[in-house]
């Protein structure tokens, strides 16, 4: 099968692949016409993805936050497809809405393990792969980071989320930077909102799961993503189309990024700043509004 970007015959890893963004690249890149290995905790799904697929696929339990784990994902595509070409590195946890004065150390680390020690441990496993298997015609090799407009941008909920989609940039640009005189590419995108089962865990509350269609709606394309949105954006990324194009962080947000929050185009007095300051700060909010309200 051929995709518009020529994938043909490449192999891929996907990490995070059992659903969400990793399963619609997943499938984006088989159909492009790539070998694609599925890797997440959950086996079951993973394997449903990979049976699922319209080109040959793989699947593999593994955690990415785990040296073995990594070693074992590359250990399958390997030994099924004798290579690696591809990566996306995708999987990664949301973590809790907990405010920060309540957060714990065990909370942050557990974010930072899979969403930063997971990149990095994956981006390693892929150069020690290029670096030791025969060089194809044209394919050096490529790699594209899940980053997320939690990249660039602040908020007062989900810091430790917020903290580790920082922290890949510099990954990011490491790698990108080392890996450019050998012709391999390293590239992210940075997803707007997309609502899938990474905020399954906080349906009702605001930012929630629930919560990101309607605060999409104010974007400028007024919609919330979805994970093809985002999967042609890794395809692109990974393809000979983008040859030219490393370190970049693509934005793929329905145009979220680029507005200004102080102007009505971008909600400014369209949403009433007491209410949010009491949902998020509770009892401390009476303070929030005599500091405003002092001369």
């Amino acid at each position: 099968m051929t995709g518009r970007h020529g994938l043909d015959d490449q192999v891929a890893i996907v990490t995070g692949g059992a659903g969400g963004i990793g399963a619609a690249s997943a499938r984006r890149l088989s159909a492009e016409g790539a070998r694609v290995v599925v890797v997440d905790t959950d086996e079951s799904r993973a394997r449903a993805v990979a049976e699922s697929l319209p080109g040959p696929g793989a699947w593999v339990a593994a955690d990415v936050s785990d040296e073995t784990g990594v070693a074992r994902y590359l250990d399958v595509a390997v030994s099924r497809f004798g290579r690696v070409d591809l990566h996306h590195l995708n999987a990664g946890i949301a973590g809790s809405l907990t405010a920060l004065p309540d957060l714990s150390v065990g909370e942050f680390d557990r974010v930072m393990a899979v969403n930063v020690r997971g990149v990095f441990l994956g981006i390693r496993a892929a150069f020690r792969q290029f670096a030791g298997q025969d060089p194809m015609p044209d394919r050096p090799g490529a790699i594209v980071i899940t980053a997320s407009i939690g990249s660039l941008r602040g908020s007062a909920d989900l810091l430790p989320y917020q903290t580790s989609k920082h922290a890949v940039l510099g990954l990011l640009h490491g790698a990108a930077v080392y890996g450019g005189p050998l012709g391999i590419r390293v590239n992210a995108v940075a997803p707007g909102i997309v609502p899938t089962e990474l905020f399954a865990a906080t349906p009702d509350a605001p930012g929630g799961r629930d919560d990101m269609t309607r605060r999409a709606s104010t974007t400028p394309l007024r919609r919330a993503g979805t994970p093809d949105d985002i999967a042609s954006v890794v395809a692109f990324l990974l393809s000979a189309d983008a040859a030219y194009m490393t370190g970049e962080v693509v934005s793929a947000d329905g145009g979220a990024s680029i507005v200004s929050s102080v102007r009505p185009s971008g909600g400014a007095g369209a949403w009433d700043y007491a209410a949010h300051d009491r949902a998020l700060y509770g009892e401390l909010a009476r303070h929030v509004e005599r500091g405003m309200t002092s001369p």
